[in-house]
């Protein structure tokens, strides 16, 4: 592998087992010596799907370096770290890339079930027990040092990690500017690293010659990267970062007259140009041109379009700027009243700011407002004047904004590029075998913001989104899992953001809880399915939300982290036959957990204990539906039915309502609608009780195959491809739909199904008329919220087996 693909590519955009538990040690003191990349993550999950789920790593997949990612990942499947855990990437003898495993070791620290249990054999060296493990298709040696279990694909690094050696003061102050909270955060040390070309394909710089260490918290969502770190160079090397010693960093204003077609620019700023001179003098170990022209000036940048170059300084004092430029004064033409002049010294740019500037040709300039622009073609020249007349630069456009609004206004470096700016970095560096597809990443940036004796760096790539349309609906994440989906994704509340995240479970039993940027935030093995949708509840009352659901033997409430809340999970003998139903009566978070068993009613209050005085036991026959509660009237009603009696309780589980006739119910839920209770029977009549016992029916021409849905006065109908709306009736194209769905959202209602067969979302109003644009792909029922707190709504579904889809209805 050359380098763990995404900090080094963005990096390169810049510029084109026995335990002794005696003592608590670093992980980073068992960092094998070597190592050119380095991973720091809390959630190996989240760092896996990511890399999954961004469009432009998945251009990669052919590629050698991410063949041997994946293959990692692939064969630590089991690992299931409790902490903080280190991937670390060095090359041997043999010029074969090594990966080591650091963590804390715990008993459960791999996961195997009794099919995938690996062969293992156990050697002495040096008093110690090295483990050699067979994973999938690798060989992994491994040790525990001091409660720090050590992994590597290669045995040496596993004996050598035995003699531990200090870390170094610089290397440990890089290590402890890295968040935990990103997806990861990753080190580079250049000086371990393959050879790599940084900037220009034809503008090449080394990244070694430009820095020592790089560390990056990364982010990575589906259509985004962002990094934020520092990186440093020691005072003793004549690395490039250095030159901005004693310089301030000022705002970058290059792209007030960089033209929007051009393929980006490269701003440098600086408070006193002196400073900047003299760092740049001992640098080149040359002396500069006698000249005043850099003097008076802040800024000096570079607009790239093709193979041309143009060069801007931003002046100071113009008047000073054009004394500096007194036998440069013949104009050469005049172009929409600007004069173009011809420049006498092109060679002052590349003897004064190598190897950030190499152009020699810069022989005309012009002058444009606090901009003097030089280069080295004249068509160039005129587009750049064209753009800053026309108000069509970079600035004036809303998608250089969305990507400056995750940047510092001030920088010592920033480069700009767009896609093919992108692609020339990527393809120059990886052996993609393709052409990189980076057209949806119109504009990208990174920036160095020198601070003292390290500079701070803040780098962005994002797809450029248009402005979504009025009544359109628009694909907004398609989240890939590890395995096929076992039951339909649905939104939760974060309690901290009061925003949606995602819930889902796949065939493995493996339950995932996902951000509304499409980030997995973690994922938990279960040992069954889970029955049903999955409820919120606040047990501490204290503003944060537990999830709780039953499975066929199990009652779990699990923390946002995704932590069993003790004294949870409750296990039971006996199967569990319904959904987990959740009362609380009062609005008072005083809840009423209901498990069913059957004929058995459980009820157990949020401290999972049994409930004292509810005097429900058994039921005639095995419950059909999971029970319901309703306040009518200012009294509390507690209702569930079996194939042929409704039961209508009080809180305490006596009998409250007595219907006056009986019938064959179907599994339909119970509604309250216009103030009665309201449910069907088997052949599809709607049966409705009042709060006295009288029955009355309404036969609603369904047939045994139906369903239905209602608020207090809207009620929706299903029968095969029948949907009936309040007193509409919709005939859809034939197929296998979902059971439709009512939602109240913002006071307006909203009726959904998926056809199964067509793969087809519907969404309807509570007029019957079709929401704009729909359907749309699915291949399950949707959930309907506010995902993100702003206007539209957004629904998830069902992709393809193993992903999720977002749509957002604008």
């Amino acid at each position: 592998m050359r380098v763990l693909f995404l900090a080094l590519f963005v990096s390169m955009f810049l510029f084109s087992c026995e335990t002794n538990t005696s003592t608590h040690r670093s992980l980073i003191e068992f960092v094998p010596e070597g190592t050119s990349t380095l991973i720091k993550t809390n959630n190996i999950e989240d760092l896996k799907s990511s890399l999954t789920n961004n469009d432009l790593i998945q251009e990669f997949k052919t590629a050698s370096f991410y063949k041997s990612l994946d293959n990692v990942f692939k064969n630590t499947t089991a690992f299931k770290p409790k902490s903080e855990a280190l991937f670390c990437f060095s090359e041997d003898n043999l010029d074969s890339t090594q990966v080591t495993l650091i963590t804390k070791y715990t008993a459960d620290l791999f996961q195997f079930d009794s099919l995938s249990q690996p062969k293992q054999e156990h050697s002495k060296f040096k008093n110690t027990t090295i483990t050699k493990t067979q994973l999938n298709t690798e060989i992994l040696y491994s040790v525990v040092i001091d409660s720090v279990f050590i992994g590597s694909t290669s045995k040496t690094i596993i004996e050598n990690s035995l003699n531990i050696k200090p870390v170094s003061a610089e290397f440990q102050r890089i290590y402890n500017t890295t968040a935990t909270e990103k997806t990861f955060a990753v080190i580079l040390d250049t000086e371990n690293l393959k050879p790599s070309t940084v900037f220009f394909s034809s503008d090449s710089i080394p990244l070694q010659n430009f820095t020592k260490y790089i560390a990056l918290d990364t982010d990575i969502t589906q259509d985004q990267i962002t990094l934020n770190g520092i990186t440093k160079a020691p005072d003793s090397t004549n690395l490039l970062i250095n030159i901005f010693k004693n310089t301030i960093p000022q705002e970058n204003r290059i792209s007030e007259i960089t033209p929007e077609d051009s393929d980006g620019f490269l701003s440098l700023t600086y408070q006193d140009f002196s400073n900047l001179q003299a760092n740049l003098v001992a640098y080149n170990n040359q002396e500069p041109p006698e000249t005043t022209l850099f003097d008076n000036t802040n800024e000096i940048g570079v607009i790239y379009k093709n193979e041309h170059r143009a060069i801007a300084l931003l002046s100071l004092d113009v008047i000073a700027t054009n004394e500096a430029l007194l036998d440069s004064q013949e104009p050469l033409e005049t172009f929409r009243q600007i004069e173009i002049k011809k420049f006498e010294h092109p060679d002052w740019f590349v003897n004064t700011f190598s190897p950030l500037i190499k152009t020699t040709t810069a022989s005309y300039y012009a002058e444009l407002d606090s901009f003097f622009v030089f280069s080295d073609n004249l068509e160039l020249l005129q587009n750049i004047i064209v753009a800053f007349q026309n108000n069509s630069t970079l600035s004036k456009r809303d998608f250089y904004h969305s990507i400056t609004e995750d940047l510092s206004d001030a920088s010592s470096l920033l480069l700009v590029g767009n896609s093919n700016l992108l692609a020339d970095v990527l393809e120059s560096n990886f052996n993609v075998g393709s052409k990189v597809k980076t057209n949806d990443y119109r504009i990208s940036a990174i920036q160095y913001i020198y601070d003292y004796n390290f500079a701070h760096v803040n780098a962005v790539i994002k797809k450029t989104r248009t402005k979504a349309k009025e009544n359109s609906v628009s694909q907004e994440l398609n989240i890939k899992l590890d395995a096929e989906l076992l039951n339909n994704p649905q939104f939760v509340t974060n309690h901290i953001s009061g925003e949606k995240e995602i819930v889902v479970q796949d065939v493995k039993n493996n339950l995932y809880l996902i951000s509304n940027k499409g980030k997995v935030l973690w994922k938990k093995q279960l040992d069954e399915a889970i029955l049903g949708e999955i409820s919120q509840i606040d047990m501490y009352k204290n503003g944060r939300l537990q999830l709780a659901f039953t499975t066929a033997h199990h009652l779990y409430v699990l923390d946002r982290n995704g932590r069993d809340a003790k004294p949870f999970p409750i296990n039971f003998k006996d199967k569990v036959t319904q959904p987990l139903a959740v009362f609380d009566y009062d609005n008072n978070k005083k809840y009423r957990l209901l498990v069913i068993q059957d004929q058995d009613v459980l009820m157990y209050d949020a401290q999972g204990k049994t409930v004292k005085g509810f005097n429900f036991k058994k039921a005639n026959k095995t419950i059909i539906h999971k029970p319901q509660h309703f306040r009518v009237r200012g009294k509390d009603y507690l209702v569930f039915k079996t194939s042929d009696k409704l039961y209508i309780l009080s809180r305490t589980g006596q009998v409250r309502v007595t219907p006056n006739k009986s019938f064959t119910f179907s599994k339909e839920a119970v509604y309250v609608y216009n103030n009665k209770f309201a449910t069907t029977t088997d052949q599809g009549d709607l049966i409705l009780v009042d709060t006295n016992g009288k029955v009355s029916s309404e036969n609603l021409n369904l047939g045994e195959n139906h369903h239905i849905d209602a608020t207090t006065r809207t009620m929706v109908a299903q029968s095969g491809n029948k949907l009936t709306i309040r007193d509409k009736t919709l005939e859809l194209d034939f197929g296998s739909y979902t059971p439709a769905k009512l939602y109240l959202i913002n006071n307006k209602i909203y009726v959904t199904t998926t056809d199964l067969q067509a793969q087809k979302v519907y969404v309807f109003d509570s007029q019957g008329v079709e929401i704009s644009n729909f359907p749309v792909y699915g291949t399950s029922a949707i959930d309907l919220a506010n995902l993100d707190k702003d206007k539209p709504l957004e629904a998830v579904t069902k992709g393809n087996d193993n992903a999720i889809i977002i749509y957002q209805i604008n």
